[in-house]
């Protein structure tokens, strides 16, 4: 008997990994950030900039993540594809399968770092970018985990090429 591999699926897509951005992913988001990293010098090892300007912007912050998990996106990543997804509505904005995954890059605006977040520019073969992830956190391991399904999608495709041949 066969033992399953964990992603692969001979009948369809299945969700490996569903990430939401955070709110850096936006221009008021990055604009905290980078407020919030603005002063290194350190008080009782806590960045003097934390201490001063976290507290008063918090509702800000608390607003952004609210409407961003209410109103805004999520990436949805499959065996086969990588998705755009609108939250209001459930409904699918943008699909690109793995194999026409190339490279993927990884961009770190101003402000981002703060949040541990970045963008992904998910390129074809041609070097056009045909997905921006924004604003995800822990944005290089999603890069790693989509690169590792990408080759995974790449190596049962040409695995089924040579079963078909043989046939």
């Amino acid at each position: 008997m066969a033992t399953a591999i964990i992603g692969v699926s001979a009948s369809g897509e299945t969700e490996i990994r569903s990430k939401y951005p955070s709110i850096a992913s936006t221009g008021l988001g990055r604009l905290l950030g980078r407020i919030y990293d603005s002063f290194s010098f350190p008080i009782w090892g806590i960045k003097l900039s934390n201490l001063l300007f976290v507290l008063p912007t918090a509702p800000v912050g608390v607003l952004l993540y609210t409407l961003n998990k209410l109103t805004g996106e999520r990436y949805v990543l499959t065996n086969r594809s990588i998705q755009r997804w609108a939250v209001i509505g459930l409904r699918q904005i943008q699909s690109v399968t793995l194999t026409d995954v190339n490279e993927i890059e990884y961009v770190q605006l101003p402000g981002q770092e703060y949040f541990h977040a970045g963008d992904l520019l998910l390129k074809n073969a041609k070097g056009d970018t045909v997905l921006r992830v924004q604003g995800v956190k822990d944005a290089d391991i999603f890069r790693q985990i989509i690169e590792k399904a990408r080759d995974a999608r790449i190596g049962a495709e040409e695995s089924l090429a040579v079963i078909e041949a043989r046939a």
